[in-house]
């Protein structure tokens, strides 16, 4: 795995940990970002690249600073 993909993976493990956390479906967090539940699936198993804006969209969603999704 290349680190690339190492990051990737980490982000998918935030974003479902911050999900699981706040006790929402994938499919209302992916209501309240305003993106597909497919692409938030692809996101959580480190399939997607997201832009920096897509981040900011779930942090607020998830109510937390988008730092908290970062792997670094």
């Amino acid at each position: 795995m290349n680190s690339k993909d190492t990051y990737l993976s980490y982000l998918g493990d935030r974003i479902r940990f911050y999900r699981e956390k706040k006790g929402y479906s994938q499919l209302e967090l992916a209501l309240e970002a305003k993106m597909s539940k497919n692409y938030l699936g692809e996101l959580e198993l480190g399939k997607r690249n997201p832009s920096i804006l897509t981040l900011k969209k779930l942090a607020d969603a998830l109510e937390i600073d988008i730092s908290y999704l970062l792997p670094f």
